[in-house]
């Protein structure tokens, strides 16, 4: 990322390069089909200030990965019990209820599966460890793998419009789920 330190303004254009670029990625299907000269003019800005603040489009995309990433690593969340974890659940569906529109749109393509494979295995590897604490379970792993692949695909389903339930509904679930499992 090119501007380091951010003003609001720069905050503001940062936000709407990535809102145009969610649009065109779910318009053109795929990330290798986006460019620079379609996100600056559908955005009505110009191609310096683009590279004012990104490199490229992989950059763009980069950066909403990061922020997601964030999201489910958060240091500052620390998760010692099985409450923490529910708590965790519910954190990650407000977030995802707050930016509802752009994950539409960047998860209506197949580019993202690669990234939400790994943030699957981001968010398991901290449930894993925070569970491995307090439940005894030779197959741990291999249940918080199985769950939280389950939990993905519901994500995919939900922002592809493939899904009957809401994002409220899927974390009644979620957590109903858990309780059984764990």
């Amino acid at each position: 990322m090119r501007v380091k330190c951010l003003n609001s303004s720069s905050v503001k254009t940062r936000n709407l390069i990535k809102k145009t670029f969610a649009e065109l990625i779910h318009e053109k299907r795929q990330l290798s089909k986006v460019t620079v000269k379609e996100l600056v003019e559908k955005a009505g800005i110009t191609r310096s200030t683009f590279y004012t603040h990104y490199e490229n489009i992989y950059e763009v995309a980069k950066d909403y990965q990061l922020q997601t990433i964030d999201l489910l690593c958060n240091e500052a969340l620390v998760l010692t019990s099985k409450e923490d974890i529910e708590n965790y659940f519910e954190n990650i569906i407000n977030c995802l209820k707050e930016n509802e529109e752009t994950y539409k749109l960047l998860f209506s393509t197949d580019d993202t599966l690669l990234f939400l494979h790994k943030l699957k295995n981001i968010a398991g590897d901290k449930i894993y460890k925070a569970l491995k604490n307090v439940c005894d379970n030779k197959y741990l792993e291999l249940d918080v793998s199985f769950f939280m692949a389950g939990i993905t695909m519901e994500f995919i389903k939900y922002f592809r419009n493939e899904s009957n339930y809401s994002l409220a509904e899927l974390l009644i679930n979620i957590k109903k789920w858990f309780k059984k499992i764990f």
